[in-house]
């Protein structure tokens, strides 16, 4: 069987299993590609990304290139001189110059069941939209975003109890499975890309700090989505006696859940040990199950209540 020899390129914890996965297969891992180590935290030390510390770990060589057009990255991956680039998560697009070097040209996992979702957050977006499923595609790389002919795709059903994180975990473990059996298929010559139908596409851009916010005038459904679509990261919150409330769970409620309810939206209905309910619009409510007061650890909605003395008739709300 004949073996393809490749450069990776990605920079989250998403790319990771397929990073693992490419390597651990009969293909030639010839490098990593990923961003430059970023300052966070109070200290603003240089932490590296995921993958960054995957390379080192693994003695992989590593570049991470400030821009992808930048001549010397060019001229080391033409030295490279790899049969695919492979990218998952990587963040960017990659000019023509990249995308024409390997011999069978680029690949690209996104986490999707493309032509839904294109973008850069198709997971969130997904949940936060309600979709009942996703999935994993790989696809040939264009220039224009994610448009690309499809090499294999699988979908992947989403449940009301999934939250952003859960969803990422399970697309980045079927992904990787999923990349591995594209390269095979194009070291083999068995793929056949099919175009996307680009009538049915749909575009999942960037969250947006605004986006956190809870706005109480929506729906319990819409609401209820959106919190799940925000967790983990950067979880919504609402705001409290002018205190922000991170709220990272809420209890489904039911598809029929618009009522007739006369309180305004953000009004505490009921608090106490075991529960908190608030009024939505359409007249609706959403009780909440665990909730986190700023720099404080996270806690059962009904502790919160309790230890904040949290009343009917408070008002949550937007800053």
């Amino acid at each position: 069987m004949k073996s393809l020899k490749l450069i990776f390129m990605g920079t989250p914890g998403f790319a990771i299993p397929s990073l693992e996965a490419v390597h651990r297969s009969r293909h030639l891992l010839d490098g990593v590609v990923t961003r430059p180590d970023k300052p966070r935290g109070r200290g603003r030390r240089l932490q590296l990304a995921p993958v960054a510390e995957w390379a080192r770990r693994y003695e992989v060589e590593l570049a991470q290139p400030g821009r992808v057009d930048d001549r010397s990255f060019q001229a080391w991956l033409k030295e490279k001189n790899p049969d695919v680039i492979v990218t998952v998560a990587f963040g960017g697009l990659l000019p023509r110059e990249i995308l024409d070097l390997p011999s069978l040209g680029c690949i690209n996992l996104h986490a999707s069941y493309l032509p839904a979702y294109r973008g850069a957050a198709p997971i969130h977006r997904a949940v936060m939209e309600g979709a009942t499923y996703s999935g994993v595609s790989v696809i040939k790389m264009t220039q224009e975003l994610d448009a690309g002919d499809i090499v294999m795709r699988e979908k992947e059903s989403v449940s009301l109890s999934d939250t952003a994180g859960t969803l990422h975990d399970r697309l980045a473990e079927k992904g990787a499975g999923l990349l591995v059996r594209a390269l095979d298929g194009l070291a083999d010559g068995t793929l056949e890309p099919v175009p996307q139908d680009h009538d049915q596409a749909t575009y999942a851009p960037s969250l947006q700090p605004g986006e956190e916010c809870l706005d109480w005038n929506l729906g319990p459904v819409e609401l209820y989505n959106r919190i799940r679509g925000l967790n983990p990261w950067p979880g919504a919150y609402t705001v409290c006696e002018g205190k922000r409330i991170k709220v990272w769970l809420a209890e489904w409620p039911g598809e029929k859940a618009n009522g007739t309810r006369k309180e305004e939206p953000g009004t505490v209905i009921e608090a106490h040990e075991n529960a908190l309910v608030v009024a939505t619009g359409h007249g609706g409510a959403l009780k909440l199950i665990e909730v986190q007061p700023a720099g404080k650890r996270a806690m059962d909605a009904g502790s919160f209540c309790c230890g904040y003395r949290i009343e009917p008739g408070h008002r949550l709300s937007g800053e």
